[in-house]
């Protein structure tokens, strides 16, 4: 079995055990911990604060709650009081070993991999935009083993779990299960690791900033 390395930060899983993530990156947190024996049992934790620790606010009535404010949302747990409008979380389902993909992100394609309605964007490499609330995105991301995704900037923050394969980039490895997050202050260039197709869960809350001219000119039409 993988070894995952990259795991989820304290306040990940508590603005996840609050609802206070937005769908895309609850999304993300839940296919990882369904992965992940040591965010699971971390998560068992926080799971009996998360649902009464939440400050009521409009922002959160309204659905508009900034996406992935981590250290607010610490301060909103901390500081307490119960809210039942906070942002839908993905339900943690215990992993299928004989599917791709954890039951909690099936839920959201309507099966396994077979199931999934890719799209090209360039390169060989194709996703399928998931439906979530609008406050953020998430995608699978399937690139062929080999193959750099174009280096990039974030104008916001992205929140990647590989599911097969792996990639690199500047900085670390990323195997099956591992989580790697990404701010506005990161630059890099991911690549697949030969052998193995990776494919990912990506979620983000404000577009990628490429530097090439073509992927800038695409980018609107990807929705990337």
């Amino acid at each position: 079995m993988n070894e995952i390395k990259h795991h989820l930060t304290d306040k990940i899983l508590l603005g996840y055990a609050a609802g206070t993530l937005p769908e895309a990156f609850s999304l993300v947190v839940a296919t990882h911990i369904s992965m992940c024996d040591e965010c699971r049992a971390r998560l068992g934790a926080f799971d009996a604060i998360g649902g009464t620790l939440l400050e009521s606010s409009d922002d959160l009535m309204d659905g508009n709650m900034p996406a992935v404010d981590f250290d607010a949302t610490l301060e909103r747990i901390e500081a307490g009081s119960g809210d039942e409008e906070a942002e839908k979380s993905a339900p943690i389902e215990a992993p299928e070993s004989a599917s791709t993909l954890p039951v909690a992100l099936q839920n959201y394609i309507g099966g396994d991999l077979d199931a999934v309605k890719w799209r090209p964007v360039g390169m060989g490499v194709r996703q399928a935009i998931l439906k979530t609330s609008r406050s953020a995105s998430v995608r699978l991301l399937h690139i062929p083993a080999g193959t750099a995704v174009p280096d990039h900037g974030h104008h916001g923050t992205e929140m990647t779990i590989v599911l097969q394969g792996a990639f690199r980039d500047e900085f670390d490895r990323f195997g099956p299960g591992d989580v790697e997050i990404a701010t506005e202050d990161l630059e890099h260039t991911p690549v697949a690791e030969e052998g193995v197709d990776c494919i990912c869960l990506a979620a983000t809350d404000a577009p990628l900033k490429f530097n090439g001219l073509l992927q800038r000119i695409a980018q609107p039409f990807l929705k990337i």
